[in-house]
């Protein structure tokens, strides 16, 4: 590859970088180590699920697989009531009358679950906030077993990953192409720069 093409597509994929959220750039303050990279982790999921969340039409909103699984209503307000409900377990409390049971089938409107979506990760990121890190090592009880509140900031991250992988999957089967690789593609269509001589 030559030196200006290189130099080009590099430039490319930064200005892609550029216009998604880069939690790595433009850090929380105060927020470091652990809770910090988690913290970094939920904002990029954040900003994809709801550009994704965006970017599906309403009226597939109720489109699943096959009835044994989630429709894709119910995985967006699944990952919301995760936000909610499992920062109780690094000391933050779920909203006042929030029910987890039957919260993922509670409505199919895509205005009502982008809100969630949207309280929901702001719920999260001030939960993984106001944690201290002298809890990241207390313990607590997991499916039988022991974890720590950090193990908890990890499954928190990872399982909004897996449905966000989910979330992806039924996207591009109802004919979306996810936001950012729609960025990415557009960037790449663009013409390249001349030669210099």
């Amino acid at each position: 590859m030559k030196p200006v093409w290189a130099f080009a597509l590099m430039c490319v994929a930064a200005a892609n970088l550029a216009a998604q959220v880069n939690p790595y750039k433009d850090p929380t303050p105060g927020v470091s180590g652990v809770r910090g990279e988690a913290l970094a982790e939920v904002r990029i999921q954040e900003e994809k699920f709801l550009r994704l969340t965006e970017a599906i039409p309403a009226e597939k909103y109720t489109w699943r697989p096959n009835a044994d699984v989630r429709s894709i209503s119910e995985v967006f307000l699944h990952v919301a009531a995760a936000s909610y409900n499992l920062p109780k377990l690094i000391g933050t409390p779920p909203p006042a009358g929030f029910e987890a049971k039957g919260y993922d089938k509670s409505t199919t409107d895509k205005t009502k679950i982008i809100a969630a979506l949207k309280d929901a990760f702001a719920h999260e990121k001030k939960a993984i906030v106001a944690m201290p890190d002298a809890d990241l090592e207390k313990q607590l009880d997991w499916f039988g077993s022991k974890n720590t509140q950090r193990g908890i900031l990890l499954f928190m991250v990872r399982h909004a990953a897996e449905h966000l992988g989910q979330s992806i999957a039924y996207a591009r089967e109802v004919g979306v192409t996810p936001p950012w690789t729609v960025d990415f593609q557009r960037e790449q269509a663009k013409p390249a720069p001349p030669k210099s001589k």
